[in-house]
């Protein structure tokens, strides 16, 4: 039995207090004099997409082939923890806690006003200008970049690294852990402090920049249905509610409060797309898709590692590489959480889950509400002029309010705003508490709950601060500065990554799983734990029968 098995579970302080005293040491700044915390906070901002795009942006490609490629070597057969390890949980529970913690708030907000940026003011290669076919094209297919597979590979890889170290390499529960396979177990151990103390300084920026996100859209939408104005007060009142819903979801476990909250989520989500599909320009919407995914798809590696460097205008700064960069910033915490709940299912499982049905939807929900909201503004609905008037989050109210049954379907969408954002943030909470804890195992992968709390409180006053500050401009400075140090380890995780892919055997403790070559020996998925009075529903029917 390893060391660390044998630990009684208990704070790690080492790694805890870094990265919580810098946190704090930041708020007491912005506290003490917001001018000189804003202008070190947008200098950093702009030496990170000034001098780095081209790091953001060559890493979350070649994240995307390897997770296309694992999916067909013979690595997929492996299955995390051994053939006799059982899951947590339901195929179907999986699925829909993955997708409600890698959604979070973000294509919330920007479903509806990313495009009006885009068709309003597209960079210079755009030559035919504003509001043109090209500009719509260019924005569809922009988002498409930003919010189908690559953010789903940026989480993904390193999720299936961590669960491949945790579970068949039998190492710590730790980030540093990760990087084993690059630079080998005695240097990982001698850094692994250092390194989950900066990865949790990353995540606790880019979760506050996320929750940042929800505040916005769930102050925008009480003050369109109720009138009351949208100010900081507003913020605040959002943001304390937010905050004590997830601290209670993450105190409860992760089998009580995400499952349940991902599970209604999953259903709020379905109804509000066949909604605005029924309700909506309908064929305009699926021609449109259609025609931008195919262009997206066309010129995959053209978008992704294009830097407009060319034209000199610095557009992809501010979009398509500032969100990478936010991406960065939530990897390591979010493969954490999604590689610990994937025991007991095989690589090419839980890439369908964390991978594919992820950005199959997202690709859905670019589709409908980012096509709406340019549908609508090529119409003269003023999507873009309640945008620049009420903000970011406006854009979203606009294209519902020009919708049947506006009065039902703006609470319905805050609730999604909500859940999603609490959902994300619990699964998160529980990973970072997990790191500042030791003495976890495979089968105890519970925090003490004061930690839970410590940091969500933490992440809520520090999103306060920005987004009353500075709006939506505080929360890009907080992705920035958060993803760029969590990018380098992501260079460290690719390489481990492909190493594993090419002889996982090399590095599995289950060696029983291999036949004489080295390759997998496939094995069946056993029940999940409490499974006995469990129904596998039609999805769950459809995606085992796929990998049989």
């Amino acid at each position: 039995m390893n060391e660390h098995s044998r630990q009684a579970k208990g704070i790690n302080w080492a790694i805890f207090l870094p990265p919580w005293l810098i946190i704090v040491a930041i708020l007491i700044l912005s506290f003490v004099n917001y001018d000189a915390f804003e202008l070190a906070m947008s200098a950093a901002q702009t030496y990170i997409v000034t001098n780095f795009q081209w790091l953001f942006n060559t890493t979350t490609t070649l994240a995307v082939v390897l997770m296309v490629v694992s999916y067909v070597m013979p690595i997929s057969k492996v299955r995390f923890g051994g053939s006799k390890a059982r899951p947590m949980m339901s195929y179907t529970n999986y699925i829909w806690i993955i997708l409600c913690t890698i959604m979070a708030a973000g294509i919330l907000l920007w479903g509806c006003a990313e495009p009006m940026y885009h068709i309003s003011a597209p960079p210079a290669n755009i030559t035919e200008g504003a509001y043109s076919g090209a500009s719509v094209r260019w924005a569809m297919q922009t988002m498409f970049l930003e919010w189908t597979f690559s953010p789903m590979a940026i989480y993904g890889l390193p999720a299936l690294l961590f669960a491949f170290v945790f579970f068949n390499m039998k190492k710590p529960f730790a980030i540093g852990s990760m990087l084993i396979p690059t630079i080998g177990e005695t240097c990982a151990v001698k850094v692994t402090p250092v390194v989950d103390c900066i990865c949790l300084f990353c995540l606790v920026c880019g979760m506050a920049a996320s929750m940042g996100s929800g505040v916005l859209l769930l102050s925008g939408g009480i003050s369109d249905l109720t009138g009351i104005s949208n100010g900081n007060y507003l913020y605040i009142i959002c943001g304390v509610v937010i905050v004590a819903a997830f601290v209670i979801s993450a105190a409860s476990g992760v089998m009580n409060g995400i499952r349940i909250l991902s599970s209604i989520n999953s259903k709020v989500y379905l109804v509000m797309g066949i909604f605005m599909l029924v309700c909506g320009p309908t064929a305009y919407l699926l021609d449109l898709t259609c025609e931008s995914f195919g262009g997206y798809l066309t010129n995959f590696f053209q978008m992704g590692l294009w830097t407009s460097t060319s034209a000199g205008d610095g557009w992809s700064r501010w979009w398509p590489s500032f969100y990478m960069c936010c991406w960065m910033a939530w990897m390591p915490i979010t493969a954490v959480f999604m590689g610990k709940i994937s025991r007991g299912f095989t690589v090419r499982e839980v890439i369908n889950v964390i991978f594919f049905i992820p950005a199959l939807f997202s690709v859905a929900w670019v589709g409908l509400f980012s096509g709406t909201a340019i549908n609508f503004e090529l119409a003269g609905y003023g999507i873009n002029d309640a945008m620049i008037a009420g903000g970011t989050e406006a854009a979203t109210f606009a294209v519902l309010n020009h919708l049947p049954l506006a009065i039902l379907t703006i609470p319905l969408f805050l609730f999604i705003v909500f859940v999603s954002f609490v959902t994300a943030s619990d699964s998160n909470t529980n990973a970072m508490a997990g790191l500042c804890t030791h003495g976890l195992t495979a089968d105890d992968t519970e925090s003490p709950m004061i930690l839970k709390i410590v940091w969500g409180v933490t992440l809520g006053v520090l999103c306060l601060t920005a987004v009353c500050g500075n709006g939506i401009d505080g929360i890009k400075e907080l992705c920035n500065v958060g993803g760029f140090p969590a990018t380098i380890f992501f260079v460290f995780f690719l390489i481990g990554w492909i190493k594993i892919m090419r002889n996982p055997s090399r590095y599995d403790v289950f060696q029983e799983d291999y036949d004489e070559s080295g390759n997998p020996i496939p094995s069946e998925r056993l029940p999940y734990e409490g499974s006995e009075n469990h129904h596998p529903g039609f999805l769950e029917r459809l995606l085992h029968r796929s990998e049989s």
